[in-house]
């Protein structure tokens, strides 16, 4: 009887599937989180010079085997969402000065001036001038992140504020920051070199900003006076180029392409009586159904081309990608440039590296 009551043992196939299962996620895991992807030194492609065998010898960081966080710092898209959207845990917050400045056409831009908190090592007086990502300024948490380390080594930093990115400073002008607009960068830039007349420039840009500071220096040579080096950090150079891979599913480009379109809808309608009330005297390519078309907008494409190039007088998308991407600029550019990607960066598909990599021509490839 005893015997009969006992509780029948689960068959093996069942002990099997839940083994399957088990190893099914440990795989997906693995693959989401790349721990298999080795790690390396980086890849560095340079004209063969005087400076940058210094840098190679003073800078061992570059030639280092680049060692990432462990589980999670081998992927691209958790290496995105947790500094874009926590920062580094207990963002600093530098202390700084807002600055405005009224533009020719009205617009009113704003910068953010951060002295420095500690002598540089050269004892020279040095500003960095920053131009942030699409959509961003001086508050986010990699800005202060960067400002504060800068500031605790001597620079004085000035953080571009894009024109509409700030949700406390109303527009003054029917215009927004664009993807290749230098207005505001140059504006914050004269400011500086007439306030500290003394001071030398490093100028940096990330993302969107990179493309912006670039196009900035090429544009004409003078833009370069007082210019130490500039450094560009994870841009795509080419938007025309760019566009394509954009749309593709391959690393979810097309889900970001979603989001950060998403987000440039929220900051457009957050202005819309600035751009698009009857009281304003609107570009005249810039229609009431150019705002219709905002709303149905899946991608940043169909955003750029309903509405920010008609800012600019753009007749077609393509013009304004091929007018605004700082790729046609880099070649006159004359002081030192350091380009930065990262090999996962799931927003720039590796096809866009070659633009980099070319500039170097016949190049040592570290």
């Amino acid at each position: 009887m005893n015997a009969m009551l006992e509780t029948p043992e689960l068959p093996a196939v069942f002990d099997g599937v839940k083994l399957a299962a088990v190893a099914a996620v440990l795989y997906v895991i693995v693959r989401c989180l790349n721990l298999k992807s080795p790690t390396a030194p980086p890849d560095l492609y340079f004209q063969d010079s005087g400076l940058s065998r210094f840098l190679l010898k003073s800078c061992p960081l570059l030639t280092k085997e680049y060692i990432p966080p462990l589980i999670w710092g081998k992927s691209g898209h958790i290496q995105t969402a947790l500094y874009g959207k926590m920062g580094r845990v207990r963002s600093p917050h530098p202390y700084g000065h807002r600055k405005f400045i009224t533009m020719s056409d009205g617009a009113t831009s704003t910068f953010d001036l951060f002295e420095p908190l500690a002598e540089h090592c050269v004892g020279d007086d040095i500003t960095m001038v920053i131009c942030p990502g699409i959509a961003n300024h001086s508050e986010k948490q990699y800005i202060r992140t960067f400002v504060d380390y800068a500031q605790k080594n001597g620079y004085r930093c000035a953080v571009l504020n894009h024109l509409g990115a700030l949700p406390n400073i109303e527009l003054t002008s029917p215009r927004m920051f664009t993807y290749g607009c230098t207005w505001e960068f140059g504006a914050m830039v004269n400011y500086i070199k007439k306030t500290y007349p003394l001071t030398q420039l490093v100028v940096v840009g990330f993302s969107l900003g990179g493309n912006i500071v670039c196009k900035y220096l090429g544009e004409t040579q003078a833009n370069q006076e007082k210019v130490l080096c500039c450094v560009s950090v994870c841009q795509g150079y080419s938007a025309l180029r760019a566009q394509e891979t954009f749309m593709q599913w391959d690393q979810c480009r097309r889900f970001y392409n979603f989001l950060m379109a998403d987000n440039m809808k929220k900051i457009i309608l957050s202005h819309r009586q600035a751009l698009f009330g009857d009281h304003v005297k609107k570009p005249r390519s810039l229609e009431d159904t150019d705002l219709s078309r905002l709303y149905t907008a899946t991608s940043l494409m169909q955003i750029d081309d309903n509405v920010m190039r008609k800012f600019h007088g753009y007749n077609s998308l393509k013009e304004y990608y091929e007018e605004e991407s700082c790729m046609r600029y880099l070649h006159r550019i004359y002081v030192p440039l350091m380009l930065v990607n990262a090999a996962d960066d799931p927003l720039v598909h590796e096809s866009l590296l070659t633009i980099p990599k070319s500039l170097s021509g016949p190049c040592q490839h570290h």
